[in-house]
């Protein structure tokens, strides 16, 4: 049996449980570079336990709408940040944790200029550009230990538009 939830877009409001939307909005909080650039500064919640902060680059394949999604997973001992690097959308699946499984699954997919940060704990779907091939620049954590768990679902959900895409 196939559960099915609608990807919506992505905001800072409906994504705040889960970590942060990291995106240009407002006026910068100070004006730097003999005042030719704008910062906006500390978009994001970085934890990294008793690891350092790395900076990886993946290289995704395309997937496209309606998906199935079979397996969630989460980082416990870091947060994790995906900034895309050539405008690609993504898929950006999250759960509510309840006694350590994954439940209340939400599909958003992100804009144009929009980056997130999942907080430490977090569950997620996988890295999922969506229609084209994605390059990202990935923040986490580096360090000893285990920082990686995944449910499994038994019964799978699939993910649709929401129509207004």
């Amino acid at each position: 049996m196939s559960r099915t939830i609608t990807a919506l877009p992505l905001s800072a409001e409906a994504f705040a449980p889960y970590g942060d939307v990291i995106e240009v909005a407002g006026a910068p909080d100070k004006i730097i570079n003999q005042g030719l650039c704008g910062r906006h500064h500390d978009l994001a919640k970085l934890d990294f336990g008793s690891g350092r902060a790395g900076i990886s680059l993946f290289d995704a394949k395309p997937r496209s709408l309606p998906l199935v999604v079979d397996m969630v997973e989460r980082h416990p001992e870091g947060s994790q940040a995906f900034v895309p690097l050539n405008g690609v959308p993504m898929l950006v699946v999250v759960a509510d944790d309840d006694a350590g499984r994954p439940t209340g699954l939400k599909a958003f997919v992100s804009g144009p200029g929009q980056a997130i940060n999942l907080y430490r704990g977090t569950w997620h779907g996988v890295l999922t550009p969506l229609d084209k091939a994605g390059q990202y620049a990935v923040v986490d954590r580096i360090g000893d230990g285990s920082n990686l768990e995944e449910h499994w679902f038994p019964d799978p959900w699939t993910v649709e538009a929401s129509g207004t895409d």
